[in-house]
């Protein structure tokens, strides 16, 4: 059924909350996220080091330019926002058939004790396979691998639903994997990832960020340095700017786009997200896939795929004050379409870094070549152009085969 959902986004970012996500040598920039629609942060922008917020922007008020964009491709009524149709018809994904027997893990903090209930209501409102405990397609533990959960929370339930309705819009297939760290610091969330690993998953799906520091570098060893794993992060909604866990050479950044329909023989059309993260960190080293000049060190993003909230996708949430079908954005959508389009590409080889494979694959990605989500003298660091860029990076996904290897 068709409903019309009271949407978001936030006008102003704490001064705290920007100055952890400055690059180093660089100043911190507001950004507005996204234009026609007014949002809230579903997690309280970070103000001390180590601790993390999810990326995920609630449309507030407004009506997105993806309100009637599902119902428009299926000619049947549906919530506001993009859905599966329109993901998979936009960036050319094999979801009918792709994905089967693959895990994709999402790493959050605290707990969403409606998560499998709203789940459930998400894909069966567009007629997607059921992913529930009893049939073994989805699991939720803590971030030990248990079932001793944290206290829930609000803020992250919403991230959770948003990271769960992103990977079944993308690979219908997959089996998911939730872990919830007790609270959103650094170890706590790199300790559900190294759990996510350990349980198997090959792609891992993580949509938070904070301020570089001087620990990134142990982080990088301790949680994210796993060959055969695919792990994507999104890159931050403030701007230009470099937030961590994005940062970590052995990750996939994960930048973000507005997608809208076009005349093209594509169909749509990406251009840089005002809001999406990107720039020179400060700490972690170049990898030896990224070879532009304009950064000494790791350079964000990588790919990149819809994160506008005005050009927004659905989400069902109904934990506390939520209020069931809403409309989100932030690279926290981006960063588990992406995990999810790894999945579709099939499990990544032994030994692999697969933060490398879009590299070699540039042809088969979506280059955005407009927007700029920032003021960095005009330069490819916080500018849409053709090849790679910081707020996009390569591009958006066409189909798979830039995410295998």
């Amino acid at each position: 059924m068709r409903r019309t959902a009271s949407f978001s986004v936030v006008a102003s970012l704490a001064t705290a909350a920007l100055a952890l996500t400055a690059p180093v040598g660089q100043a911190a920039t507001t950004a507005s996220p996204a234009h026609g629609v007014t949002t809230a942060r579903s997690c309280a922008a970070p103000t001390q080091k180590d601790v993390m917020a999810c990326n995920a922007l609630k449309v507030t008020a407004g009506t997105p330019k993806s309100a009637r964009a599902e119902s428009d491709l299926t000619a049947a009524a549906a919530p506001a926002g993009y859905g599966p149709t329109s993901l998979q018809t936009a960036y050319n994904l094999p979801s009918a058939t792709g994905g089967s027997g693959q895990t994709v893990a999402i790493v959050d903090a605290y707990d969403d004790p409606n998560a499998e209930a709203d789940l459930a209501v998400y894909r069966s409102q567009y007629g997607l396979p059921a992913c529930t405990t009893a049939n073994g397609c989805f699991q939720k533990v803590d971030q030990n691998g248990g079932t001793s959960y944290p206290r829930g929370d609000s803020g992250w339930a919403e991230e959770i639903s948003l990271d769960l309705d992103m990977v079944s819009a993308a690979c219908p297939n997959c089996k998911i994997l939730l872990v919830e760290a007790t609270t959103p610091t650094m170890t706590n969330l790199g300790t559900a990832v190294n759990t996510a690993v350990n349980k198997g998953a090959k792609f891992v799906s993580n949509s938070y960020g904070g301020g570089e520091s001087s620990s990134d570098a142990t982080y990088d060893s301790s949680y994210f340095n796993h060959p055969g794993v695919a792990i994507t992060v999104s890159s931050g909604d403030n701007g230009y700017g470099v937030e961590y866990p994005a940062a970590s050479k052995y990750v996939t950044a994960v930048g973000g786009t507005s997608l809208n329909t076009s005349s093209t023989a594509r169909g749509w059309t990406d251009t840089v997200w005002n809001g999406a993260g990107s720039g020179c960190s400060g700490y972690d080293a170049k990898p030896t896939w990224q070879t532009d000049g304009g950064c000494a060190k790791r350079t964000v993003a990588d790919v990149s795929a819809v994160a506008d909230p005005n050009t927004g996708v659905a989400v069902y949430d109904s934990y506390r004050t939520a209020t069931g079908w809403m409309v989100f954005g932030g690279t926290s959508a981006s960063a588990p379409l992406i995990a999810a389009t790894y999945a579709l590409a099939g499990a990544p080889s032994a030994g692999s870094y697969p933060a490398s494979f879009p590299y070699a694959h540039t042809s088969a990605l979506y280059d955005v070549t407009s927007g700029s989500n920032g003021s960095c003298g005009g330069s490819y660091l916080c500018t849409g152009t053709a090849g790679y860029d910081g707020p996009t990076g390569l591009g958006v996904p066409n189909g798979t085969a830039a995410f295998t290897g």
